[in-house]
């Protein structure tokens, strides 16, 4: 090619000039649309997933840590005799390791582990990774609740009728309540109501946070409710309805459902978790092999993000940064970054060894649980194997693997950081 003719001075004319940068920025431009191209076929699995589920929106960024308040408007019209929400970029503040409230600071540090086809919790030795001691409940134990005073811990014996109470200072269980079809249990933001999620019963059942007398019974409009959480603001809940494939909006403050949100068909939501945000519930679906993303405000879904067969639970870290999501079908554990809203990592748990009662595929199983006190470690139950996993939550590697009674269900971790708790397994603010 022959060289460019230049002026004098050594310089490309002016037409020259003006020509290369045409010449460059459609070449960048053409680079752009093929990186876009590309990052959207990476995976053949995303592309189908894409291809049925709406495209994701970005959510508003996180603020810095100096400036925890700069980038989120504050919290509007808080429901009365919530505590206050101290930042509106994390409602998980108050959660970060270590941060335990008094009542929550004199508690046996223990893992409570509701065997459901044993009729039994067993209590973990988080130190030793040993079972120190176990007891009888109802029938079906299902999960293990922190109050929202965080003073008793109430286990859901949910083919029983009854919630067993544990003290959370000694461990011990003391006498049963009897409660209709408890399969899980929440508390409202101001403290007011226990809200018992009657799944069989196909009801929401507003009770005395303290001796779980029945105020207000409310039917709901789907088969298989199951899990919940609440609004940044506490005005309402987002329920799943396992059987139905379908979300409920429910007002807390009239105990009533004010929306309901159909999934694809086929779709199985369980576990929901509000971002640090405030801005995106987030709903594993067992079927759907992921995680919906749903703007609770407007109740539209924003987008999918595929994890895993038997996406089941969901656990924010310590730090507000991630959410862990169980995959309970694969042995596998997803970590979502809330900033990007996208997987960042996937943990693979070893293999069952089937050498224990109860044990079955050689898959690994994880399901609910909890993450310690101080963020480090990510207890799952195995729902199908008679064990809890603990899982190191920097590495991703599995540290322990306890044997526990049959069905372990909804593990509780206690003590958990936080001001009070709105219920499951321990969903504190």
């Amino acid at each position: 090619m022959a060289p460019t003719a230049r002026h004098e001075n050594g310089r490309l004319p002016a037409r020259v000039v003006a020509r290369r940068w045409t010449t460059l920025l459609l070449a960048v431009a053409l680079l752009v649309v093929l990186v876009v191209s590309l990052t959207g076929t990476k995976h053949p699995a995303a592309t189908r997933a894409a291809s049925r589920r709406p495209t994701p929106t970005r959510p508003r960024p996180l603020a810095p840590p100096d400036h925890p308040h700069s980038a989120c408007a504050p919290v509007q019209d808080p429901l009365p005799g919530m505590p206050p929400v101290t930042n509106s970029c994390d409602i998980y503040a108050a959660d970060a390791a270590g941060d335990l409230a008094p009542a929550a600071a004199a508690a046996r540090p223990l893992v409570y582990v509701p065997n459901s086809l044993n009729d039994t919790v067993d209590e973990i030795d988080p130190t030793t990774y040993k079972v120190v001691r176990e007891f009888a409940t109802g029938a079906l134990p299902q999960h293990v609740v922190p109050s929202w005073d965080l003073k008793t811990l109430w286990v859901t014996n949910d083919q029983g009728n009854s919630l067993t109470p544990i003290d959370p200072v000694t461990g011990d269980p003391g006498t049963p309540v009897h409660v209709e079809d408890p399969y899980n249990m929440y508390f409202t933001p101001d403290g007011r109501y226990a809200i018992v999620v009657a799944e069989a019963l196909e009801r929401l059942d507003f009770r005395d946070p303290h001796t779980m007398a029945l105020v207000h019974s409310l039917p709901v409009p789907c088969h298989g409710v199951d899990h919940l959480d609440f609004s940044a603001n506490g005005q309402y809940l987002i329920a799943s309805c396992e059987f139905s494939g379908k979300l409920l909006k429910v007002d807390v403050a009239t105990q009533s459902v004010v929306g309901t949100l159909d999934l694809e068909p086929g779709s199985e939501p369980q576990d929901v978790k509000l971002s640090p945000d405030g801005t995106v519930f987030y709903v594993a679906d067992l079927t759907a092999k992921g995680v919906w993303e749903v703007d609770g405000d407007s109740f539209k879904v924003l987008g999918f993000l595929p994890t895993g067969k038997g996406a089941h639970g969901l656990y924010v870290s310590r730090d507000s940064q991630d959410l862990y999501v169980s995959n309970r079908d694969v042995g596998t554990v997803s970590v979502v970054s809330f900033a990007t809203r996208q997987v960042v990592a996937t943990w693979v748990l070893p293999p069952e060894s089937g050498t224990h009662i109860g044990s079955g595929s050689n898959v690994a199983s994880p399901d609910m649980g909890g993450v310690s006190a101080d963020g480090t470690v990510l207890w799952l139950s195995g729902r199908y194997d008679s064990d809890v996993y603990a899982i190191d939550t920097t590495t991703g590697q599995e540290i322990a693997r306890v044997p526990v009674g049959l069905g372990p269900h909804g593990v509780c971790v206690w003590p958990q950081p936080g001001r009070y708790s709105l219920g499951h397994t321990g969903i504190l603010r």
